[in-house]
């Protein structure tokens, strides 16, 4: 086992390895192909080195954060030199949080250079274990298949996006789109902390405190560098505000300031650290304990906020820090807990409207409280800084993927994915402007808009007719018919996939036939099912000279027919209700008695046959 070099300590390396070439025991000179070359020494990168300890075994440590070894979950690395076909097996050792998504299934991603979309790999080759043999800490092992040999395969925890993406994603889209691009402050390193403003509000000329302030969002992301997800979701939203032509994103932008931080700690994304920045402070964790000389980012941050908090001209709104959790699923809010009821139920809005856009979000991982532990996060030290009228919330998404509503079934996020859910945060935003009243709802007109027609030359669809006759709405009820012992069959054995006759298929020979049976059946008896639903039925002047007899009819047909029983005739009873609670039942029906000849005749026979 050797290298072609050591470990780089240059910038965007710093303990990554560098083009390390692992041989097997015995081996010198050049290397051959099969003998994997792993790297990680670029933008993002994190593997700190690689043990070769079986023929096709490789144990994988991952570097730790920069001055702070606590934190080992992000990897970002390449390997090739590899041979047609070639079978390994990665073990990643020395992963330090053994609660998270790789309980639940979640896989790495790869791909190559043939083949840039990131896939995850098959469940079924994605192991996560407690190992004796590594001080029963917890593995992931992971094997795969080289099936290019010319190909550099590149291995990552999730999405991975970089600074230098977003800066050159930035570059194009102020040049195409309405933005204000500023940089709030440096980093420690020198790097850019971006300020993404939509502002196309008409500024009044006077202003009145509490009535004709402009409202303002502050969206914060990427504290975490890991925490990728996040930068898609940021890019998902800028990308719905710039639309020009967008009638939602044009309503947002005339009437509220958006203020966006697409990446916080431009210096551990970088660097391809987990949590932490060059100085391996966790930035969510010194928000009550910000320094102007380490965390040059939380301060300028924290300037922008008390500028607009305490403006005459403006009115902060919503403070949004967006994350990405690495053992929950979906993707839901973490809220506040106040003692003043109005203002935690005012609190309770904006997560439930936008629990209602999202088909991912998982409402049972939802919190609201007042952690003291947390003290040190921008949602729990905010919402005490800033005034009341302020919303402060937590978006998780998840680093794997959600469930779907009602099932089990999980299905793994994709970068369209978490850019989806910036989308329906803007139209949440929207939603919760018009349920306060700050914006207007449009009126049926607008909401129902006319279609554009269609050209000329298209030919229109054929109009099918309606068969059934239009009843006109009344508030008469058809009466109900009970039958007693009453068995249908039918000629068809297709005709059992009908819970109704009247859902009978129409224009086919199935239906010609039922409808001469029942005509039959009709002329001889008059309180048959055929009666009632045919006996009003004209026939065309083809077949009114034509008449069928019982030989028209299979004998099977026949021989059902007469299992028809007659039931008796419908009448109806008028219970005058005075009578009975004064005589009876029998005095109360008297009248409805002489509304039907037939029943008293019945009524007199079985008295007669009584006797």
């Amino acid at each position: 086992m050797g290298s072609d070099s050591e470990d780089s300590d240059d910038e965007g390396g710093l303990g990554n390895v560098n083009r390390l070439i692992i041989r097997p025991p015995g081996h010198s000179g050049k290397a051959k192909k099969g003998n994997l070359c792993f790297d990680a020494a670029f933008e993002t990168g994190n593997l700190g080195n690689v043990l070769l300890v079986g023929e096709f075994e490789y144990d994988i440590f991952l570097r730790p954060d920069t001055c702070n070894p606590r934190y080992r979950f992000w990897f970002n690395f390449t390997v090739d030199n590899c041979k047609q076909d070639q079978r390994v097996l990665f073990n990643i050792v020395n992963i330090n949080k053994n609660n998270n998504l790789f309980n639940q299934r979640m896989t790495p991603l790869v791909k190559s250079s043939s083949r840039p979309k990131w896939q995850r790999l098959p469940k079924e080759h994605v192991f996560y274990y407690k190992s004796p043999i590594h001080q029963n800490h917890y593995v992931l092992s992971f094997a795969f298949i080289f099936d290019r040999e010319d190909d550099v395969y590149q291995f990552a925890l999730t999405y991975p996006y970089s600074y230098s993406r977003l800066q050159s994603y930035l570059t194009v889209l102020e040049q195409k789109f309405p933005l204000q691009r500023v940089s709030l402050t440096n980093t420690v390193q020198q790097r850019r902390l971006e300020l993404i403003t939509f502002d196309d509000v008409r500024k009044p000329e006077v202003v009145e405190p509490g009535k004709n302030q402009i409202r303002v969002v502050v969206i914060m992301a990427r504290i975490h560098p890991a925490e990728s997800p996040t930068s898609y979701v940021i890019q998902g939203l800028i990308e719905f505000l710039a639309i020009a032509n967008h009638p939602i994103a044009k309503l947002l932008r005339e009437n509220v300031v958006f203020k966006i931080l697409p990446m916080m700690n431009p210096d551990g994304v970088f660097l391809g650290s987990n949590r932490v920045n060059c100085l391996g402070h966790d930035l969510n964790r010194f928000w009550n304990n910000i320094s102007y000389y380490t965390h040059p980012e939380l301060f300028a941050t924290m300037d922008l906020l008390k500028e607009y908090d305490t403006s005459d001209c403006y009115q902060l709104d919503f403070v949004i820090d967006i994350h990405a959790h690495s053992s929950l699923m979906g993707c839901f809010i973490y809220g506040n807990a106040y003692e003043d009821v109005y203002r935690y139920e005012r609190h309770l809005v904006f997560p439930k409207l936008f629990a209602s856009r999202c088909h991912d979000f998982q409402n049972e991982n939802m919190i609201f409280n007042a952690d003291d532990r947390k003290q040190g996060t921008a949602r729990r030290y905010l919402c005490n800084r800033l005034s009341e009228n302020v919303n402060v919330y937590t978006l998780q998404v998840s680093m794997n993927g959600f469930y779907i509503k009602g099932t089990n079934i999980s299905t793994p996020y994709t970068e369209a994915d978490y850019m989806k859910v910036g989308r329906n945060l803007a139209r949440a935003l929207l939603e919760y402007y018009r349920f306060t009243n700050i914006l207007p709802i449009p009126a049926l007109t607008e909401v129902f808009m006319k279609r554009k027609g269609r050209p000329k030359t298209h030919r229109p669809r054929r109009k099918i007719k309606n068969i059934y006759p239009i009843r006109p709405k009344t508030n008469r009820e058809n009466a109900p018919i009970n039958y007693t012992d009453l068995s249908i069959y039918y000629d068809s054995d297709t005709s059992a996939d009908y819970s109704s006759p009247a859902r009978y298929p129409f224009h086919s020979h199935f239906m010609l036939q039922q409808n001469r049976l029942r005509l039959y059946q009709a002329q001889n008896d008059p309180y048959s099912l055929s009666s009632l639903r045919l006996g009003n039925l004209e026939l065309s002047p083809k077949h009114k000279k034509k008449q069928y007899p019982v030989s028209l009819m299979s004998e099977n047909c026949a021989s059902r027919a007469e299992t028809f029983v007659v039931p008796p005739k419908a009448y109806v009873s008028v219970i005058d209700f005075n009578l009975l609670t004064r005589g009876g039942l029998e005095e109360a029906t008297n009248k409805g008695e002489k509304t039907c000849p037939h029943h008293n005749q019945n009524q007199k026979a079985k008295a007669k046959a009584f006797k």
